[in-house]
This record gives C-alpha cells, sequence and structure tokens, in this order.
C-alpha cells in the first residue's frame, strides 16, 4: 500500500498527499470502517497507508504511529509552532504570549516568537514602540527562544520564518488579526489565504480560517494555519506541572530547598532568589504567578 500524508480533514473525507511523488495530486479518501469501532480518528498530520478505488478516491487503512498529537488544534506530528503577535493592531500582549508558550511547551513543541506588522512600528522622534519591540525580542531570547520580528507588506523576516519551517510540520497560532494568513501569503506568493481587517472598535480581526489544513511550503515543510483564538484555558494542565512550562525556572527548581515547591512563598526558593537577583526576568514570573492562580481558582471551580 502507498504511504501518504493526510493535510486536510472536511466532512468526513481525507485528503491524502502521496509520498512517493511531489508532483501528484492530494487523493480524497475515506476512513476504514474499522477506525470508528475502535474511536480512532484520522488526524491532519497523520501518516497514513492508503489503497487507491476504482472511482478516483481511496481509503484510509493504516495510521502510521504518531511522534505528537495536539487536542485543539487537532493534529498529529507537529513539531514546531509559530507564535504570531503583532506589533500593533492588537497591541502586543506579554501575558498572552507566556500562557501561549506555556501551553507549547506542555504539548512538547518548539516554539518561534514572530512579531509581525513591523512596518505600523512608530517612526517618530522617539521610537517607543520600535523601542519596546526591540527590548521584547532581547528579553525572550534572553530567556532561550528564538523571536523574528516580520513584516507581510515589506517582506522583513518571512524569509527567515520559512527558512525555520522548512523540513518540519509546524502550527501557526495567536489571536484573530495578528497576520497568520497574510505572513503566509508573504511567505506563498499565489496562496491567496482570506485575511480579516481589524475592528478598530474591539482591536481584534474576524476568525478566517475555519479548519486545519497543511500548507506545503515547497521546502519539506507543511505549516497548519489554525482557527483564531484569543484565550487558553488551563484546564488540561496540572498546577504542579507549571513551573517546568517556563523554561528558565528549570535549572533552578531543581535546586528549590522543598521538593513540590510553588515557587510562591516557601523558603529556600531558587526561582524567587533568582528574580531577585535578575537572572529571572521580573514580568515573567509575574505571570506565573498570575497562571497559578487562575489554575488554583479553576480546580476550585471545577
Amino acid at each position: 500500500m502507498p504511504e501518504g500524508l493526510i493535510v486536510k480533514a472536511l466532512s468526513g473525507y481525507y485528503y491524502v498527499k502521496p509520498q512517493a511523488s511531489a508532483e501528484e495530486n492530494t487523493l480524497q479518501c475515506r476512513g476504514r470502517g474499522i477506525f470508528k469501532k475502535k474511536g480512532i480518528t484520522p488526524l491532519v498530520g497523520d501518516r497514513v497507508l492508503y489503497t487507491p478505488t476504482e472511482n478516483g478516491e481511496g481509503t484510509v487503512d493504516e495510521i502510521l504511529p504518531r511522534d505528537t498529537e495536539l487536542i485543539r488544534p487537532p493534529i498529529a506530528n507537529a513539531t514546531h509552532a509559530v507564535l504570531l503577535f503583532s506589533v500593533r493592531e492588537p497591541d502586543l500582549n506579554l501575558p498572552l504570549l507566556d500562557k501561549f508558550l506555556v501551553h507549547i511547551e506542555h504539548a512538547g513543541l518548539h516554539p518561534l516568537i514572530c512579531l509581525t506588522k513591523e512596518d505600523l512600528l512608530d517612526e517618530g522622534v522617539n521610537g517607543a514602540e520600535r523601542d519596546l519591540t526591540s527590548q521584547v525580542g532581547e528579553l525572550y531570547e534572553k530567556v532561550g527562544y528564538k523571536v523574528i520580528v516580520t513584516s507581510s507588506l515589506t517582506g522583513i523576516g518571512t524569509d527567515e520564518v520559512k527558512e525555520w519551517l522548512a523540513g518540519k510540520i509546524s502550527v501557526f497560532a495567536g489571536q484573530s488579526g495578528v497576520g497568520k494568513s497574510s505572513l503566509l501569503n508573504a511567505m506563498l506568493p499565489g496562496l491567496s489565504l482570506e485575511t480579516s481587517e481589524i475592528s478598530l472598535k474591539l482591536g481584534r480581526g474576524r476568525h478566517t480560517t475555519r479548519h486545519v489544513e497543511l500548507i506545503e511550503l515547497g521546502n519539506g515543510g507543511y505549516v497548519a494555519d489554525t482557527p483564531g483564538f484569543s484565550q487558553l484555558d488551563f484546564l488540561e494542565l496540572g498546577v504542579e506541572e507549571l513551573s517546568s512550562c517556563f523554561i528558565e525556572f528549570r535549572d533552578y527548581a531543581e535546586r528549590c530547598k522543598f521538593r513540590g515547591c510553588s515557587h510562591l512563598h516557601e523558603p529556600g526558593c531558587q526561582i524567587r532568589a533568582a528574580v531577585e537577583a535578575g537572572d529571572i526576568v521580573a514580568s515573567r514570573y509575574k505571570h506565573y504567578m498570575q497562571f497559578y492562580e487562575e489554575m488554583k481558582e479553576k480546580k476550585r471551580r471545577y
């Protein structure tokens, strides 16, 4: 049986890209009935074995072992995530960026922070917004993340992002209106994904992506342009796992005096000591405390 990659799932059909030839079109397939009996759902990103049928369609016969599996968005074998946050319209939201990073770290993906809409930065005398963007980039690179500043309008940074995505299955994530579809259009001229205008009243865009679909980049990479969302909850994450999702905490946490230290009030906490010494960025620790309390509150509620 030939092998392929599910690049889209829609209305009970799975669109499989044959592995044998890059020139072949995707094949519209149905899943075998045994999947439903076993409670298995093929996902976008699954590597599968399939059988072409006489009517020009096909059947997905077997799902090959998955490296990763995400629940939201439902996608298999993604290894990297691009977190897109605009420098303006909507304004940069660092608590939300840190919340996205927590979820991406928990999912075991490698994140890239992409600051979009560089062309909207203030070019005035003080250049305050440009300075803020530089400071944010330096802050997260100090933490240990790769940061790329982009503009879909001028093309700044788009080639660098595309190069970073080569040979990987990645997801694009971020609020609606931050320029996910615009960046993909800039990286792949002729793609023409629908983009959304920003509502000046609400400060956010309309959702333009309706389903998960892998977009081929032509360099061995695929990107899932996922439905936009503006808030995440912590229901699938245990409060004891939170600190490990802040990557700069990990080495210090191992040296805390008490096992299971919450890093909020215990004596001998090495993370609090590192914050006081300036070795851990204070804003990141502040967001950790906010998320910790939010998770405890949700646990009480549910």
